[in-house]
């Protein structure tokens, strides 16, 4: 069985960890819990004929990530960036945290993934706003709260590391 390192990085309150919860074990609390450091979960799945252990680390959302030490990300085959839709400013963290990662671990596949579709209305980030990631990356609309979107963002995370053979 293959075993995939994948890191949620966003800033505080995106919803790495209602993703996480959502996609692992099929639950959504509304109680916002702050992640302290790393919790780390496993998902074992099958993509295309491949059997597969995802290894989730869910990092504690910060302004920036600074401080945090690298070794989070070492070994990390890829990464979920975490993006609240009713804040535009955690894309532009978002855009940085790639950037830091890549510092570490070299190019790795990259899903953004716009959280809180479910309040659309209140997005604060359009089509404009994404400009050329929409062109660079995967880019998927996820709500943790309803489950849309939330299979896909990982399904896509894994194909994208298999093709990657990283």
């Amino acid at each position: 069985m293959l075993k995939k390192k994948i890191c949620l990085l966003g800033s505080f309150s995106v919803g790495k960890t209602s993703l996480v919860s959502r996609y692992v074990y099929s639950i959504f609390s509304e109680k916002y819990l702050t992640t302290i450091g790393v919790k780390i979960d496993k998902k074992s799945i099958n993509v295309d004929d491949t059997d597969v252990d995802l290894i989730i680390w869910d990092l504690e959302g910060k302004a920036d990530y600074k401080d945090i030490t690298r070794n989070y990300f070492r070994g990390a085959s890829g990464a979920l960036l975490v993006v609240d839709g009713t804040r535009i400013d955690t894309l532009k963290s978002a855009i940085e945290l790639k950037d830091r990662v890549v510092e570490t671990t070299g190019e790795i596949p990259f899903v953004f993934v716009l959280n809180k579709v479910d309040l659309e209305d209140e997005w604060e980030i359009n089509d404009k706003a994404l400009g050329e990631i929409n062109a660079k990356y995967s880019v998927i609309k996820t709500s943790a709260k309803t489950g849309f979107g939330v299979e896909s963002a990982f399904q896509t995370i894994t194909k994208m590391m298999l093709a990657d053979k990283c």
